[in-house]
């Protein structure tokens, strides 16, 4: 079989399969891959959330804590109540979900594992400052759970790995050659900055704008997350990278977007009542 035929079976195959594995986000409706097991994932991010248990230290703030898992609860219900409402599937109807805050002043962070694990960082109290800004940092990390976030990125990362794999044979293996003369991996980079980073950045953005959304829905202020954001930014004192290279928007770029967003979320995603 000459190369030109195979290019053209290799790239029919691959169109049809990815076109069978394409879903949509919720709210946004923007198309995503989807290759990885959602319940697969979900299993192994619990098994790493068990693990992170045991590892770091937890805080004895139980005051904090107790703040967390209320807001948490107000998002749960929220969101479940919004796509019950809106008869649309609940993308949380599997989650199991749990909150955590690990005691770390230097680290001003927060996470949610798919499947509903969150993990607050001590250090990202003196950013949030009060419950609004809490609720606004974990309505960020849970729509990247709601969006299925991390199941879209594994499924891109397969896609890229395979079609790099493909283009190595074609070229009778020149992608190899070239790796191995510059000592590093030449095509993980370029794609890391070309496809990956612009992409992660998409699915920042996403979450900043369902983020804002569920806050809205259950009840919280979400004013506050434009003066989060503005914390971040002056706490980085200028050192921020360059977006292009980062997998985040710059902390300007983030403030722009919340403020062209909040007036019409606050007006058609008001503080959801229960039916």
């Amino acid at each position: 079989m000459n190369r030109r035929k195979f290019i053209s079976y290799v790239g029919c195959g691959c169109c049809g399969f990815v076109m069978n594995a394409c879903t949509t986000t919720p709210i946004t409706k923007r198309k995503q891959l989807s290759l990885i097991s959602e319940t697969r994932l979900n299993e192994q991010a619990a098994n790493i959330y068990e693990k992170i248990k045991d590892k770091e230290k937890m805080s004895d703030d139980k005051k904090t804590l107790k703040s967390i898992k209320e807001i948490g609860k107000r998002m749960e219900d929220s969101i479940s109540e919004y796509f019950t409402q809106t008869n649309l599937s609940d993308p949380t109807a599997n989650f199991q979900w749990d909150y955590i805050l690990i005691d770390n002043k230097k680290i001003k962070n927060a996470w949610c594992m798919p499947g509903g694990k969150i993990a607050i960082y001590t250090g990202m109290l003196d950013v949030t400052k009060n419950t609004n800004g809490l609720a606004a940092v974990m309505g960020h990390e849970i729509a990247h759970a709601v969006a299925k976030h991390s199941v879209e990125r594994a499924s891109r990362g397969v896609l890229i790995n395979t079609g790099t794999q493909i283009v190595d044979i074609l070229s009778g293996g020149k992608l190899s050659t070239i790796n191995r003369t510059t000592g590093m991996n030449t095509v993980g980079l370029l794609s890391q900055l070309g496809l990956m980073n612009p992409f992660n950045r998409k699915q920042e953005s996403e979450a900043d704008y369902l983020g804002l959304i569920f806050s809205s829905l259950s009840g919280y202020d979400i004013r506050e997350t434009v003066k989060i954001w503005e914390r971040m930014r002056d706490a980085k004192k200028g050192k921020e990278p360059a977006e292009w290279m980062s997998t985040h928007p710059s902390s300007s770029n983030r403030i722009k977007s919340i403020n062209g967003w909040m007036n019409q979320i606050i007006l058609e995603y008001p503080p959801i009542q229960s039916s």
